[in-house]
């Protein structure tokens, strides 16, 4: 499966992202882009973010995230981090 998950990066989006519908919106995204991850709140207010997928893909899927995929949220700032150790995944998931 060479090339399906040539790319894969951490992000932590802040700015009104929890308590919005932010992570379902952003599984719905992800898997319409065949994107494969986690989304889960964290305690600072702010989400994180795994994505799996092609280059493209990934790329396409950061600069929806950055541009606040629904109405109901806002996303002042989207930090990306391609340092972190990022597993495999077979699909995307919430994680509460």
């Amino acid at each position: 499966m060479k090339g399906m998950t040539d790319m894969k990066i951490a992000m932590t989006a802040s700015g009104k992202v929890q308590g919005v519908g932010f992570r379902y919106t952003i599984q719905l995204l992800a898997t319409q882009m065949n994107i494969t991850g986690i989304v889960k709140n964290q305690s600072s207010g702010d989400v994180y973010i795994e994505a799996c997928g092609s280059k493209e893909s990934v790329q396409a899927f950061i600069e929806k995230v950055r541009n606040s995929p629904s109405c109901f949220c806002r996303v002042d700032h989207l930090y990306l981090d391609t340092s972190k150790k990022i597993g495999d995944y077979a699909t995307f998931s919430i994680i509460y």
